[in-house]
């Protein structure tokens, strides 16, 4: 199976990381292009792969292609390789607001195409993938992307419907869990710690937290109910981050994250 990648950014660079270190594809398997020097002489260096000349190279080249460039561009660069994409070809888009119906009115009603939504967290291997797809794909293409997109992190497949919803819950919600770990960190160098050592307490925190609520299968609430003793510390926390308007705050950006999706 030989992958292409149009656009090799820091998305579809975590990508080629995992599946190349995961033994899924071996390097020379995989063709990309890139828009600038600097780029194509990282990939090269990064995974030892040598670019391609031009995106319909790319295209005609390979048996799965990942379109990985920003959603602005994804109109122009769809049509250019239309013309080349093949009907047992698998097209995996990557880009917020680009839906089946819109990639299938370009690429052709026959094409077989996967719509998903990764986040940055694969550059750790810890990415986790929504995908949908049109009824051109079979059974036996979805195992082949599950097994290309597991290899930098989780996948589930999920009704179209909800891919915008995934973009607020898991596509760009790094970077609030981000803000959380400054803030946190923040609030200790305000009490003295050092900052650097202020991030590695918040982090791990914040690791650790998440590994509780995946492996215990505990509520969430279930969980910050055993950290909240009676007339404690955390209870005063949680007591101002309630009067704060903590969960608020995270509703209403997730849902105006969810509606700019829907509307690019």
């Amino acid at each position: 199976m030989r992958l292409g990648f149009i656009g090799c950014g820091n998305m579809a660079s975590a990508m080629i990381g995992g599946m190349i270190e995961n033994g899924v594809v071996a390097k020379e398997d995989i063709i990309a292009s890139v828009r600038t020097q600097a780029s194509r002489e990282r990939v090269a260096r990064e995974f030892g792969i040598v670019p391609a000349g031009d995106n319909r190279e790319v295209a005609e080249g390979s048996d799965v292609l990942f379109v990985a460039v920003k959603p602005q561009f994804y109109q122009e660069v769809i049509q250019e390789i239309a013309g080349v994409v093949r009907a047992d070809q698998i097209v995996i888009s990557i880009a917020p607001g680009k839906t089946l119906e819109w990639l299938s009115s370009l690429l052709g009603e026959d094409r077989k195409i996967v719509r998903t939504m990764p986040n940055t967290p694969a550059l750790v291997g810890e990415g986790m993938t929504a995908a949908c797809c049109n009824e051109n794909v079979t059974q036996e293409d979805l195992e082949n992307v599950a097994r290309l997109l597991e290899s930098f992190g989780k996948c589930e497949f999920v009704p179209e419907h909800l891919m915008d919803v995934v973009v607020s819950v898991s596509g760009s919600s790094p970077a609030y869990v981000f803000m959380l770990i400054e803030a946190m960190a923040d609030g200790a160098v305000a009490d003295g710690m050092p900052r650097e050592q202020a991030y590695r307490f918040a982090a791990q925190a914040v690791l650790g937290s998440a590994k509780m609520v995946l492996d215990t299968e505990k509520h969430p609430g279930e969980l910050k109910d055993m950290v909240c003793s009676p007339g404690g510390t955390t209870i005063e926390a949680v007591r101002v981050l309630e009067r704060e308007g903590l969960r608020s705050s995270v509703i209403e950006s997730m849902k105006a994250c969810v509606a700019k999706a829907r509307g690019m």
